[in-house]
C-alpha cells in the first residue's frame, strides 16, 4: 500500500502560452518517475493527447463510465473546460488514478485554456481524492510577448472562439480578468518565448506579474522551445529546471479556499454570465510524406490569408524516423521532431485548423501541393 499521497501539478494557462510543449519536456527529460497525465485541450481533437501519448505512464485497462482513456496514461477530457465539468469529468478519471494509486508517483493535469485553476484544485478536498491525492503545485504558463504587448494571450481570437464554442463555461471574464485569476492561484508563474521579449518588455512582464502573484511565488523566465527539440537528450540544466517543477510541495488544496478572484466576485455580486455561441470551423487535413519546407511555406501563406486561430499536428517527412510536430498560433509557426514513427502506424500528415469561414476542400487543396507523389 502506498502510504504518500500521489503529487498532482496543474499546469493553467492560455492557448499558445506552451502548456502541452511544457508537459512534453517534462515527459521526456524526468526519468524514474511514473507519470499520469489528465489533458483537457478543447477543439484539438486527438493532437495533443497524440503529442503526449508515448512518454508517459504504461496503462493497458480500460476504464468504465468515464471519458475517453488513451494508451500509456494519458487521460483525455474533451467534453469542454475542466473547471466547470469538475464532477462529470474530472472526478471519474481521478478515482481511476486513486484505484491505480500503487503504480502511480505524478499527475501532471494540463487545463484548458480558459480553465480557473480554483474550481478544479477544490476537487482534491473531496473525501475520495484527498485522502490519496494532493496538489503539488499549480503552475501558471503565460505568453512572455503577448502580455508584454497588452493582449494577455497569443492569438486572441482563438481563445474567444473557444469561448464562444464551449456551451459549459459557467465564466465569461475579459482576459484580464481571466489571467489574473490565473495567476492569483499560482504556485509558480512560467514565463515562455522569452528570446522574443526585449529588455523593456521583459520588465513590463514582471511587474504586472510581480503587482499579481505575493513575493513567495517564484517566476521563472524560459524559452520553452528548449524543452521542445525532441531529442530526448536534454542537457543536465533543462532536466535539473523541469524536475525542479515536480516535487514543490505547496499542497495547494489546503489554501486554495482563501483565494479571491473575479470569478467568485463576479457570482457574489450575482452578476449572470451570458455567453455568444458563434460558430467556428475546425478541419481535419491527412497528407501522405510531405516536403517539410514547402508545407510551412503553404501553411504560412494560409496563415497570412484566412482566419485561422490555430493549426496543429503532425508531419511525416520523407527519410526521417521521427515524427515532426507542427504548431502555429497566429502568424507563429514553429516545428519539432518529437518521437520515432512506430512500425504499425501510417506515416502520414495530419494538421487540426480551426478558424472561421473555413473551406477545408480549400485548404487541403493548398497544403497538398507540398506532398510527395509516391511511385505506383
Amino acid at each position: 500500500m502506498n502510504l504518500n499521497k500521489i503529487p498532482a501539478t496543474v499546469v493553467t494557462g492560455f492557448l499558445g502560452s506552451g502548456k502541452t510543449t511544457l508537459l512534453a519536456g517534462l515527459l521526456r527529460q524526468v526519468t524514474g518517475k511514473r507519470i499520469a497525465v489528465i489533458v483537457n485541450e478543447f477543439g484539438e481533437q486527438d493532437i495533443d493527447s497524440s503529442l503526449l501519448r508515448g512518454c508517459a505512464l504504461g496503462c493497458d485497462e480500460e476504464g468504465e463510465g468515464a471519458p475517453v482513456e488513451l494508451e500509456r496514461g494519458i487521460y483525455e477530457l474533451a467534453n469542454g473546460c475542466i473547471c466547470c465539468t469538475v464532477e462529470e469529468e474530472f472526478l471519474p478519471v481521478m478515482k481511476q488514478l486513486v484505484a491505480r494509486r500503487d503504480d502511480i508517483d505524478h499527475i501532471l493535469i494540463e487545463t484548458s485554456g480558459l480553465a480557473l485553476p480554483k474550481p478544479l484544485v477544490q476537487a482534491f478536498n473531496w473525501p475520495e481524492v484527498r485522502q490519496h491525492c494532493t496538489v503539488d503545485a499549480i503552475i501558471t504558463v503565460i505568453d512572455g510577448p503577448a502580455v508584454a504587448a497588452g493582449r494577455y494571450a497569443s492569438d486572441v481570437d482563438k481563445v474567444e472562439a473557444q469561448r464562444r464554442a464551449d456551451e459549459s463555461l459557467d465564466h465569461d471574464p475579459s482576459l484580464r480578468e481571466l489571467l489574473d485569476d490565473q495567476l492569483s492561484a499560482a504556485d509558480l508563474v512560467l514565463v515562455t518565448k522569452t528570446d522574443l521579449l526585449a529588455p523593456d518588455e521583459r520588465a513590463r512582464v514582471e511587474a504586472l506579474v510581480a503587482q499579481r502573484v505575493p513575493a513567495s511565488v517564484k517566476t521563472l523566465f524560459i524559452d520553452q522551445r528548449a524543452y521542445g527539440n525532441g531529442n530526448g537528450d536534454g542537457n543536465g540544466d533543462t532536466r535539473a529546471q523541469l524536475e525542479a517543477l515536480m516535487g514543490i510541495g505547496a499542497a495547494s488544496e489546503e489554501h486554495i479556499d482563501r483565494i479571491d478572484n473575479h470569478h467568485d466576485r463576479h457570482h457574489a455580486e450575482g452578476a449572470h454570465h451570458d455567453h455568444a455561441h458563434d460558430h467556428f470551423d475546425s478541419c481535419v487535413i491527412r497528407l501522405g510524406e510531405v516536403d517539410g519546407e514547402a508545407l510551412a511555406a503553404r501553411l504560412q501563406a494560409l496563415l497570412q490569408g484566412h482566419e485561422i486561430y490555430r493549426a496543429k499536428g503532425f508531419a511525416a517527412l520523407p527519410g526521417k524516423p521521427m515524427r515532426r510536430v507542427i504548431q502555429a498560433v497566429g502568424e507563429r509557426l514553429d516545428g519539432y521532431f518529437d518521437r520515432l514513427w512506430t512500425p504499425d502506424e501510417p506515416r502520414e500528415t495530419q494538421l487540426v485548423i480551426i478558424g472561421k469561414g473555413l473551406n477545408s476542400e480549400a485548404l487541403h487543396a493548398a497544403l497538398a501541393g507540398a506532398e510527395i507523389a509516391t511511385a505506383p
